[in-house]
């Protein structure tokens, strides 16, 4: 592996946890829908994109819909999901990320977010830390989900490092896949029993450091 140049971020659950948020937002669609969308169901929905999370939500009711119906519902989560990340505030960044970045950014390592998410724009902003990110590829710039690698392959490209150069931060396991499709070293922040592949497996950014990063293998 190239020596490491730059790190790529995922935005939900390593910068800012909107998973509570997206939460509700599935529970209030189930319940109109007239059935229980549980904490636990919602785990099958980490890392999956709007139209895929909305299929195992109707299939989880038994419930069948036109593809008209699917994407008026998907339109209206997000409408709800919206309405929350609007009010959000720099408080709810997680706890380490902004030191984390801060320290990257004066050690002259490149920082840039890869994210699945359509509202990573509005989400940075409300936090206060899109300057913190010298390129910003989301959902609106990309075809493929992950696991494939296209969002980080993106990152590389748009922060002009080679992939082997960069290191991912995720806490899905379609993100460490996608990190090591791309052939680049990944960090994952959550259960070491789903994220195992990863080079490094933490419990969030204020276990990492511009030390501990220069020392991944």
């Amino acid at each position: 592996m190239g020596q490491i140049k730059a790190c790529l971020f995922d935005l939900d659950g390593v910068i800012v946890d909107t998973a509570k948020y997206h939460y509700i937002a599935w529970r209030e669609l189930a319940n109109e829908l007239g059935f229980e969308f549980t904490i636990e169901d919602n785990e099958r929905l980490k890392g999956v994109s709007r139209m895929t999370s909305l299929d195992i939500l109707l299939e989880i009711g038994g419930v069948s819909l036109s593809e008209e119906e699917k994407l008026r519902l998907a339109d209206k989560k997000n409408e709800n999901y919206r309405t929350f990340i609007l009010q959000m505030k720099p408080d709810e960044i997680l706890d380490g990320a902004k030191d984390l970045l801060l320290e990257l950014k004066e050690k002259g390592i490149r920082i840039a977010l890869g994210s699945a998410s359509k509202n990573a724009m509005t989400i940075l902003n409300k936090l206060e830390l899109t300057d913190l990110f010298e390129a910003i590829i989301d959902g609106t710039k990309v075809s493929k989900a992950k696991p494939d690698p296209e969002v980080f392959l993106k990152g590389a490209e748009a922060l002009n490092v080679q992939a082997e150069e960069c290191v991912v931060f995720e806490d899905a396991e379609a993100g460490v896949e996608a990190a090591l499709a791309g052939n680049m070293r990944c960090v994952g922040i959550g259960s070491p029993n789903v994220l195992g592949k990863a080079n490094l497996v933490i419990d969030g950014l204020h276990q990492m450091s511009y030390e501990k990063l220069m020392k991944l293998d």
